[in-house]
């Protein structure tokens, strides 16, 4: 199920023109490896997170392990003309700071991050080493660039959601659930896009036009999950759209349970959420592309040269197993178009 791809979503061909743009100059990269490059990277999962694991194997699936790979790919080999330094900022604001000023006192030449909370507080300590983020929502109204096409500064990168996302969640969960006539929006506002509003204005245009109910449902701890989607569930004829937020990921297998656990079918944003074991999930395919914008720095072009990319194509999966226990029978209309359907 493919979105048409945004003007800034560079393809293969594209990709190769920007980086000859930059060839200019350039000799071998054995002969470029006069000193180890330090490529510093911040997870907003902890380091014992299944998601985390996979990168520390280097698996090409994950961000972290897709990352080694096509850095190798490259020519840039971990230990030989590369270390690789990974940080949690799992744990609170505290953490975060402590994370972000260990990683700097290692001046290190790039430092990827994974999302716009990790971003902001790279972002305010620094604005001379390069900044990738793997995954951003709204870099300009954060100010972490001045336009996509062109974003000056130290920062660029990944984009992995538009506002319009939100109408089209509850599009879809809206087919899955035909009797839908009110949908709870789950979130943290300490660390989703503009406390909510970000995803939450299109949620709410398209109710207004299909005779459904919003109610934004904060959750603001882990221990509260439960209670606050169990309170939910009170009203009839209900479903819930989880935002695009670190919190929900780091949570996520709680807070698939709780939606299992009180009958709430629910749309994700993220195919982690299906591995979980929730109902369904509509976002962009994690395609790894930070190491084509690592590499570029690494070999001397500037951050703010390079333009942020949006996704190239969105993926929509269903489970079917989940759907009938539920009580659901999804409609053929929109197992048609789904990318995977587990059961």
């Amino acid at each position: 199920m493919t979105e048409r791809p945004s003007a800034f979503a560079l393809d293969r061909r594209g990709f190769i023109r920007l980086a000859g743009t930059t060839a200019a100059g350039w000799i071998a990269l054995g002969a470029t490896s006069d000193r180890m490059r330090i490529v510093a990277s911040l997870t907003g999962l902890p380091l014992d997170d299944e998601l985390t694991r996979r990168s520390m194997t280097n698996s090409p699936t994950s961000r972290l392990g897709g990352l080694i790979v096509g850095l190798r790919q490259r020519g840039w080999v971990e230990g030989v003309n590369f270390r690789l330094e990974l940080r949690s900022t799992f744990g609170g604001p505290d953490k975060l700071k402590a994370a972000v000023q260990e990683l700097l006192e290692l001046k290190p030449d790039v430092i990827l991050t994974g999302s716009t909370i990790e971003t902001a507080a790279v972002f305010a300590a620094t604005k001379t080493i390069p900044i990738v983020f793997a995954t951003a929502n709204d870099p300009v109204g954060n100010g972490f660039v001045e336009s996509l096409a062109h974003p000056g500064g130290n920062v660029t990168g990944f984009t992995n959601s538009t506002a319009e996302m939100g109408g089209k969640w509850l599009q879809l969960i809206r087919e899955a659930v035909p009797d839908l006539a009110r949908v709870g929006v789950l979130f943290n506002p300490t660390t989703t896009p503009r406390a909510g509003r970000f995803f939450l204005d299109s949620i709410e245009q398209e109710a207004a036009t299909s005779g459904v109910s919003v109610a934004p449902v904060p959750v603001n701890a882990p221990t509260d999950i439960d209670e606050t989607i169990r309170r939910f569930s009170e009203s009839p004829r209900v479903a819930m759209v989880a935002l695009v937020d670190s919190f929900l990921v780091i949570h996520r297998q709680a807070v698939v349970a709780a939606a299992a656990k009180h009958r709430v079918p629910t749309i994700y944003p993220f195919h982690y959420f299906v591995d979980a074991g929730g109902l369904m999930s509509y976002g962009p395919a994690l395609e790894v592309r930070s190491a084509d914008y690592v590499d570029l720095i690494l070999r001397g072009t500037k951050a703010g040269d390079l333009p942020v990319q949006s996704p190239r194509k969105y993926e929509l999966l269903i489970n079917r197993t989940v759907a009938r226990s539920l009580g659901l029978n999804i409609p053929f209309t929109l197992l048609a178009r789904a990318d995977e359907i587990r059961e």
